[in-house]
């Protein structure tokens, strides 16, 4: 009998895992789909207004952004619960939001590198769209289709390469990044009360 309470408990547990991530899977689809709108209108109405030099900072900026959070999203899968535990035993703070960090890792990873990376990847396609109209209207070029593939060209080589990077830092300091996140996490939630992560239990083995 205890065998069969021990597998009925074990069933539930999966069971409301299962249920949580297909919530998480919606939640995550609809407010992607209605930040990408929000977030693209915005972001091409201001760099519309923006001077050439202006809008080529804020590309580099929204680029930087996906490659932060790409970082992020790497450490967090690479990340072992360990080190932390030991901070959490001497009353470190931010460890408990660390644990939570590794324990959410696909959570964390699927809104850094798909969410955020993606509309970073949208808004900086629309923003090197506004910087060829930018640079047509400025210098009087005629081939249009090259200046734009040149633009492409370098953004997706900016991006791809920044990532690049990023992912043999997150591999190299991945301590670092999840001690620096936590830390932004328990601002969150003790400035703000936002409490962004739930609380999961470390998988037991079997």
């Amino acid at each position: 009998m205890p065998k069969a309470d021990h597998r009925s408990n074990i069933n539930k547990k999966n069971k409301r895992k299962i249920g949580y991530n297909i919530k998480w899977i919606l939640m995550i689809s609809i407010w992607t789909f209605l930040l990408a709108i929000f977030v693209s209108l915005l972001s091409e109405n201001l760099m519309r207004s923006l001077g050439l030099l202006t809008a080529t900072i804020v590309l580099n900026l929204i680029i930087l952004l996906g490659v932060i959070f790409d970082i992020i999203g790497t450490a967090v899968t690479a990340a072992d619960e360990r080190p932390f535990h030991s901070m959490a035993s001497n009353k470190v703070v931010e460890a408990k939001y660390a644990l939570k960090l590794i324990r959410n890792a696909g959570i964390v990873s699927n809104f850094c590198n798909d969410v955020i990376g993606d509309i970073a990847g949208i808004i900086s396609g629309a923003a090197g769209t506004i910087i060829v109209v930018k640079v047509i209207s400025l210098y009087d070029f005629k081939n249009v289709a090259a200046i734009s593939v040149i633009v492409s060209s370098i953004i997706a080589s900016m991006t791809v390469g920044g990532k690049a990077l990023g992912k043999e830092f997150a591999l190299q300091k991945t301590n670092k990044i999840i001690e620096f996140t936590s830390k932004i996490l328990m601002i969150l939630d003790r400035k703000f009360g936002i409490d962004l992560l739930p609380n999961l239990k470390k998988k037991k083995k079997r």
